[in-house]
């Protein structure tokens, strides 16, 4: 599907620039947006790693245990037909765990085995179940806590503010999980989506083995009465008892100028100190889980580094591709074609593409927002827009091939409209908040 969006864009944009006598701009376009794509690759680098290292200690102090902990209650709800027990609910749990907190390439083996797992209680091979169903489209939609992502995105173009998403993430990824929880229970009582619509398909064969070395990690424990984390208790007492300080004299201070809002306030506090308690709050529990933050960190780092590096084609092809598009006048084209449509609600004609190619393509999706901010600026309500919708929704169609190609699944029943739905509700519940945060 990418493969035939990538060529139809550089198609409509040589034979637009012809027509339009632009093909200078198009040419230049080319050879820029290359240039600008390895820029920005490089400029990702050193916060991918830094934020990767952050996240590889809190997974070794085994934060992601405890937000598997929390979780459980709703889950057994949610999914009546798992067993507490049972290998699957165990995955799941920490798929989303991991999901929640920006950890992509944590969550996906998680992902699989869960679907893998689930699949043993299946008793119509081939035919996805309706808790393969439900967790597919939470997955899709998955609460996001820290897209660390967009946020590294965002700090190598030199954003004011760019943990400023933090909270539109969460409220827009909060209203598609809902929603995809929602139409997901819907669905499976409509005749339409039965399971026993479809014909079982014996010769699939799934290895009963696949995922199991893939083990869940245990929670650290803190043992107060040792000398060590006595100091460790010591110093996070003492450096809360110093921040809440600051926080109260930067408050005080801030409402005694006039026409001071105290929501103003605190919104701007959370902008630009959030980010900065999240690295110590991370560094101070992985140290009283007695995680060697310095080594941990490190480590992390080496993987931020490699990914950094190896989404470099893929910000090269798209944005030269969408470069030559927006050069040869097709973008404006396009956003005047759907400019009726889009001004009913407000919304921008600039984040069309981003909205139309995020569920085809993750990859694909980052790039256009790369291009987006650059074109716009990331502080701008376009840039708030675009790195909202990108920590908010899921690369639909990757997701669904790879788990249920895992599972051996061919009949996906209700699997993709649910998920594209709350891709829908991801990209709507982004607009709102941004436009109650940002707009004006």
């Amino acid at each position: 599907m990418l493969n035939w969006i990538w060529l139809i864009l550089v198609l409509a944009s040589v034979l637009c620039g012809a027509f339009s006598g632009k093909m200078e701009a198009v040419t230049a376009a080319s050879l820029d947006s290359a240039k600008t794509a390895v820029t920005l690759a490089i400029g990702l680098v050193g916060v991918m790693a830094f934020w990767l290292g952050i996240m590889k200690v809190a997974q070794d102090a085994g934060l992601l245990r405890v937000l598997a902990r929390a979780l459980k209650p709703l889950m057994h709800r949610l999914f009546p037909g798992v067993p507490a027990e049972h290998p699957g609910m165990s995955a799941m749990i920490m798929n989303l765990s991991a999901n929640m907190l920006g950890l992509g390439n944590a969550a996906t083996p998680f992902g699989l085995k869960a679907m893998i797992e689930l699949n043993k209680l299946n008793k119509r091979p081939g035919v996805a179940t309706d808790a393969m169903c439900l967790f597919a489209a939470i997955n899709t939609s998955n609460v996001a806590i820290l897209p660390l992502g967009v946020i590294a995105l965002r700090a190598s173009m030199d954003s004011v503010a760019p943990a400023s998403i933090l909270i539109t993430t969460f409220l827009a990824t909060l209203f598609s999980t809902c929603v995809a929880i929602t139409i997901s229970k819907i669905f499976v009582r409509l005749p339409m989506f039965a399971a026993d619509r479809h014909p079982i398909d014996e010769d699939i064969v799934v290895d009963a083995a696949a995922g199991d070395d893939i083990e869940i990690p245990e929670e650290a424990s803190i043992d107060p009465a040792t000398t060590k984390n006595k100091w460790v208790l010591s110093l996070i007492l003492v450096f809360c008892v110093l921040m809440g300080w600051a926080t109260f004299s930067h408050i005080t201070t801030a409402m005694s100028q006039p026409d001071a809002n105290l929501g103003d306030v605190v919104r701007t506090m959370l902008s630009h100190w959030l980010l900065p308690l999240l690295i110590v709050g991370f560094l101070l529990y992985g140290t009283a889980k007695d995680v060697k933050v310095y080594g941990s960190l490190v480590s992390g780092a080496k993987e931020g580094f490699d990914v950094a590096l190896k989404i470099i084609p893929f910000l090269v092809a798209i944005l030269v591709a969408v470069g030559m598009f927006r050069a040869s006048g097709a973008m404006e084209l396009l956003v005047s074609a759907l400019n009726p449509l889009t001004s009913l609600v407000g919304f921008p004609g600039e984040a069309l593409p981003m909205a139309l190619l995020r569920p085809l393509s993750g990859s694909g999706a980052y790039g256009i927002a790369a291009e987006i901010m650059q074109t716009n600026g990331p502080d701008s309500f376009v840039g708030f827009l675009v790195s909202t919708m990108q920590g908010s929704t899921e690369t639909t169609f990757y997701v669904l091939a790879l788990y249920f190609g895992a599972a051996g699944i061919r009949y996906a029943r209700h699997a993709l409209a649910a998920c594209l739905i709350a891709d829908a509700a991801g990209i709507l519940g982004a607009f709102v908040v941004c436009s109650y945060f940002f707009a004006g």
